[in-house]
């Protein structure tokens, strides 16, 4: 879809902002503050129909989970899913150690990181993730602004005219310059794909 045809009318919005962590999506969540309330989501599975987030509505899961119950239609205008996601030789190192983290994005928590440069096989099933994500599902009722962070800094007013709100005078504070280089072998195939995909997707 041509990113400007799915360009939002400014309302009073809920931000829902969702990601396997490691790609800028608690700073996106702090700068889309200022704009409407904001939920940090580590769901793997978006819904077909949109749902609320942890305990919202009488849901009892985890507060950056959907939990399975749906937002009316009439109130979906009010909610924005923006997707983050970043080269995975970036993201793994700076977030996946953290048993706790593998829990919240839904794996086994035992998964070392040895483990999956020595079996060299995507065992944070980070591809299903992203998959999730990114291909086109004619069965949801909304639509999920997927966003590269490597272009997000240079491209942020770009991101800002699509949602239809101000500036998110984004600063990038990394200093990493360069990925795990037998991550980059493992996820070659998804680095490729994510290079070679528009700054924004709306699906």
């Amino acid at each position: 879809m041509n990113m400007f045809m799915g360009m939002r009318k400014y309302h009073t919005n809920s931000f829902y902002v969702c990601s396997y962590g490691g790609s800028g999506s608690t700073m996106l969540c702090d700068a889309l503050k200022k704009y409407g309330n904001t939920k940090h989501i580590h769901s793997r599975n978006p819904p077909d129909r949109l749902e609320y987030i942890g305990n919202e509505k009488g849901g009892n899961t985890y507060h950056e989970w959907f939990n399975g119950i749906s937002i009316p239609d009439n109130e979906l205008h009010n909610f924005c899913v923006i997707y983050i996601y970043r080269n995975p030789s970036f993201s793994i190192p700076s977030r996946f150690r953290n048993p706790e983290h593998l829990k919240h994005i839904q794996i086994d928590s035992k998964i070392k990181l040895d483990d999956v440069l020595n079996k060299a096989e995507d065992l944070y099933k980070i591809r299903e993730f992203h998959d999730n994500y990114m291909k086109p599902n004619t069965k949801r009722n909304y639509k999920i602004y997927c966003v590269k962070y490597e272009d997000i800094f240079n491209k942020q007013d770009e991101l800002s005219k699509v949602l239809g709100i101000g500036k998110l005078n984004l600063i990038n504070k990394s200093n990493r310059k360069s990925g795990d280089d037998k991550l980059s072998e493992i996820y070659a195939d998804l680095i490729e794909e994510m290079n070679n995909t528009e700054f924004i997707t709306i699906r």
